[in-house]
């Protein structure tokens, strides 16, 4: 809703609130607003709306931009997207001053969800799992602290759906179904629960055709991209290899992804992510070493895990032309419910928390 609307609808309500009021008070006084009187406050409002969708674009521009650098963390972030509710002239106009993650490293919209994350440092983000509900919350991390719950991203709740398991993600954390409208893409995985593959709710590129006829079905996730129907569309998978010798070692995985195209410096449009033009990555686990005096498989996480486990686990690019064997995707255990996702490049947000779903559940044909 628009703050015109909204403004104009707490008129109303204020006033129907105040007219009936006065009427089971049973005094004399009573509210009573005309056609004439109602069509002044709308006119009212609405000149207050114009006057400030008809600023000179110059100084339009640069308000927005002087805001764009000043709020650069949330929650003050948070000035930015009011910025883009005021018209769609300042929405316009915000879309092309804000850049995309993996231009400036922030996450704005909605639709940086699923744009690639930043190239020059990772994303540093927090999973909470509540056991009683099946349900997971990512948070992006504000500060160092692991308990800091920080800026709400996304939400994801594990079903039972006969012989495999799937995880629908929501932008809503009180509304995660597959048929909301904060629905974004869901994990689906086999019998086995070692293979998985990753759905999104929009195609990746014109044309693209549904993964089934049952999961083609009109849902309404309208807050990543309104123009297109949503779905589910392939853009990933994850396989656990199985451990057929029970050899000591941690879980080893492969992952061929559908990545999204960088945006550069161009603008972070709200809208479906660009995978046509993107490229295919395939990630693989970075292997640990075996360390004499603990006793155990090591990985340096650099501060970002703290409690040993077989969930964690670090990922790479595989045949990385640079041969530098840099880290995209790390994730581990820092609590009884509390874990550390940090990504980067080129990776999503929503790339990055599907591959980290997979994770828990007991794969005993893998450890």
């Amino acid at each position: 809703m628009s703050l015109r609307k909204s403004f104009l609808s707490r008129k109303f309500s204020r006033s129907f609130r105040e007219f009936n009021g006065s009427q089971a008070s049973g005094g004399d006084r009573r509210v009573v607003h005309d056609s004439a009187e109602l069509d002044r406050v709308s006119g009212s409002v609405e000149s207050t709306a114009s006057s400030w969708s008809t600023l000179l674009p110059e100084l339009l521009g640069e308000i927005i931009q002087r805001v764009e650098d000043s709020e650069d963390k949330w929650p003050h972030r948070q000035n930015v997207v009011a910025c883009a509710c005021v018209c769609k002239r300042w929405r316009d106009i915000t879309k092309e001053i804000v850049r995309t993650p993996s231009a400036n490293g922030r996450i704005t919209f909605p639709s940086c969800l699923k744009q690639p994350g930043p190239s020059d440092f990772p994303h540093q983000c927090l999973i909470k799992r509540n056991k009683k509900t099946s349900t997971f919350y990512l948070y992006l991390a504000l500060t160092p602290s692991f308990t800091d719950k920080g800026k709400f991203l996304l939400a994801a709740r594990r079903y039972r759906r006969g012989s495999h398991t799937e995880y629908i993600i929501s932008l809503d954390a009180e509304d995660i179904s597959q048929g909301s409208n904060a629905y974004v893409g869901k994990l689906s995985s086999d019998f086995l629960g070692t293979n998985f593959t990753i759905y999104d709710s929009q195609p990746p590129h014109s044309g693209a055709k549904p993964a089934s006829r049952r999961s083609s079905r009109r849902f309404a996730s309208k807050q990543i991209s309104p123009q297109v129907p949503a779905g589910n569309f392939e853009v990933g998978q994850v396989s656990y290899r199985f451990n057929l010798l029970k050899s000591r070692g941690p879980r080893r995985m492969i992952c061929p992804l559908n990545c999204p195209a960088s945006g550069g410096s161009g603008n972070s449009e709200m809208k479906k992510p660009d995978y046509g033009s993107g490229h295919n990555t395939v990630l693989r686990n970075k292997a640990p070493r075996w360390h004499d005096q603990l006793q155990c498989w090591c990985l340096n996480f650099h501060g970002r895990v703290t409690v040993a486990s077989v969930k964690n686990f670090q990922l790479v690019v595989a045949l990385d032309p640079k041969g530098d064997d840099e880290t995209v995707l790390q994730f581990g255990k820092v609590g009884d419910d509390t874990f550390t996702m940090d990504f980067r490049h080129p990776l999503s947000a929503f790339q990055a928390f599907a591959i980290c779903l997979t994770s828990f559940g007991t794969k005993l044909a893998c450890e």
